[in-house]
């Protein structure tokens, strides 16, 4: 045994799914630690759960973009005598347009954070997670489903959340560690103005409130279930993503993707 404390880290935290999925450890008990680059947000988060009787989380200010993400919480979790028994990796960002024409930077700071420091937080606390019995919940989207052109580099970031967090389940099992995909259709935060988007990101149909959304994460978490996707109706799009050919799949996401591009023109 470590003698550290087990608590819940969860990062982009403040705000959308992060603030939501926040609220949600809380209120079932947990003590947290808040991650993002915000910090008056995190605290004004901090204050709110700490309101309710709960701890009072670890605010942890942190951009996910840059390398060392891993050590700075670890670093900072010892300091306060904690370490995770649960990681939430919700920290993401997605842009649109063609991938050609986008700022190249900025898709491989997205690469960075959607991808690079997922994975370094899901294999960092490995021994912590499994002395408490805990897991890890990354964050995808329903868009790791599908190829994504007009949105191609967002897509496959999120193809590789779903399968590195499917296999990362198998693997991590035997260990008494619970492994999590959420996978949520359009939710109405503040990703689509990060985007690039203006109007909404798909129909209405598909979109839940972050609330419920986290609601179900921390619900198919808890019951050591591997692939979470929120909604009936989103999981029977699942399904029919993996019937459809491929092309057909590319079509439609690409023709709604030039609707999108030309409405934004007019």
């Amino acid at each position: 045994m470590s003698g550290l404390r087990p608590i819940t880290v969860i990062t982009g935290a403040s705000a959308g799914i992060g603030l939501a999925l926040a609220r949600v450890f809380a209120r079932n008990g947990h003590e947290l630690a808040l991650v993002a680059r915000r910090e008056d947000r995190l605290h004004a988060l901090a204050d709110e759960i700490a309101a309710t009787g709960a701890p009072k989380p670890v605010v942890i200010v942190a951009d996910l973009a840059q390398p060392g993400a891993a050590l700075q919480i670890g670093e900072a979790l010892k300091a306060q005598g904690a370490e995770p028994q649960f990681m939430v990796n919700n920290a993401g960002f997605g842009l649109v347009g063609l991938a050609a024409s986008r700022d190249r930077d900025e898709q491989l700071a997205m690469i960075d954070v959607n991808v690079r420091a997922l994975t370094e937080l899901s294999l960092a606390f490995v021994d912590s997670l499994e002395r408490h019995r805990g897991g890890i919940l990354n964050v995808g989207s329903m868009a790791g489903f599908l190829p994504g052109p007009g949105m191609a580099v967002y897509y496959a970031t999120k193809a590789y959340v779903l399968s590195f967090t499917e296999a990362l389940h198998s693997e991590l099992k035997f260990r008494g560690i619970r492994v999590a995909v959420l996978c949520p259709g359009p939710v109405p935060t503040e990703f689509a103005a990060r985007a690039g988007v203006s109007g909404g990101l798909a129909p209405g149909t598909l979109t839940q409130g972050a609330e419920q959304v986290a609601e179900a994460g921390y619900r198919g978490l808890m019951q050591g279930r591997r692939t979470v996707v929120p909604g009936l109706i989103n999981k029977l799009v699942t399904i029919l993503i993996r019937i459809f050919p491929r092309r057909l799949l590319l079509r439609l996401v690409d023709s709604r993707q030039s609707r999108r591009r030309s409405a934004q023109r007019t």
